[in-house]
Parts: structure tokens; C-alpha cells; sequence
């Protein structure tokens, strides 16, 4: 009668190069390395502070072209609306939706193409990169919309 014993210890085991390289090449496509940006905002190092600064660029933008707007309305209004924008690999930014109550829709039925207008005016962008390439971006812009009678 013989017996062998043996142990996982003595068997050699090589990481598959292939699953390496594919988790390697990996990419988290819902973050990128940096944010589209302002010329503006290009003295921000800082990650964070940078899409900050882009956020609040965009923001003062089309608020400033929303005051220069007169409107008239039957009840007071105080709600949030959201614009979804897309900013290309060009840096071109485009209007994809914009998100309103229909109370919103019925009183103010001007606000989106007063919206149009105003991203439309908004400069040039510096695009978002990801490993080093302009890449695609979606942005989801909450806008508050307070109107007194």
C-alpha cells in the first residue's frame, strides 16, 4: 500500500496575463480625472476646487442672463428646477432637458428658450479628461427659480 501526500505549497501558479491586462484596462466611467473646466477656473490645482469653480462659473452664467429677464406671473414662485447639459470632447456644451413643475412650464412658459439662449452665450469650455483623452460629459444643474408677485 502506498500513500502519497502532496501540498498545494509545491504546485507553481502564474498570475493569467490576460486578466491582468483586462483589469488593468479597467475604466470607471462615471468620474473623470478632470472636470470640464472655465479659463478661469485654471489656477485651481485642486481637483475639487476646480469643478467648484466650474460649477459656479456656469451657475453666475445663466443666472445673470435669467435676471436680465422680466417676468410676470399670477402667483409667487419658489421651486428648483434642473437642466441637464452635455458638454462634447470639444468643449461644446448643449441643452439636453430641463426638468419643471408644470406650474413652472404654465407661468413662465418663455424660461426655456430664455434657457437656450443663455447656455447658448456661455464661452468656450474646456472639456473633461479621462486618462488623458477630452471625453463626453453629462451635467445636471439645479437652478432655483424664485419669482415674487
Amino acid at each position: 500500500m502506498t500513500i502519497c501526500i502532496t501540498s498545494c505549497d509545491q504546485f507553481s501558479f502564474s498570475k493569467n496575463s490576460k486578466n491582468q491586462q483586462v483589469l488593468d484596462t479597467f475604466v470607471n466611467f462615471s468620474s473623470v480625472d478632470t472636470s470640464p473646466s472655465f479659463k478661469i477656473c485654471d489656477s485651481f490645482i485642486n481637483k475639487e476646487e476646480q469643478s467648484n469653480c466650474f460649477r459656479n462659473t456656469i451657475h453666475s452664467k445663466i443666472g445673470a442672463e435669467l435676471q436680465k429677464h422680466e417676468f410676470t406671473i399670477k402667483d409667487a414662485i419658489s421651486e428648483i428646477i434642473y437642466v441637464d447639459l452635455l458638454i462634447s470632447s470639444k468643449g461644446k456644451i448643449i441643452l439636453e432637458a430641463i426638468q419643471a413643475s408644470e406650474n413652472i412650464k404654465i407661468q413662465l412658459p418663455k424660461l426655456d428658450s430664455i434657457l437656450k439662449v443663455s447656455v447658448a452665450g456661455i464661452p468656450h469650455i474646456y472639456p473633461a479628461i479621462k486618462r488623458g483623452i477630452p471625453v463626453t460629459t453629462k451635467y445636471r444643474l439645479p437652478i432655483l427659480i424664485q419669482v415674487k408677485e
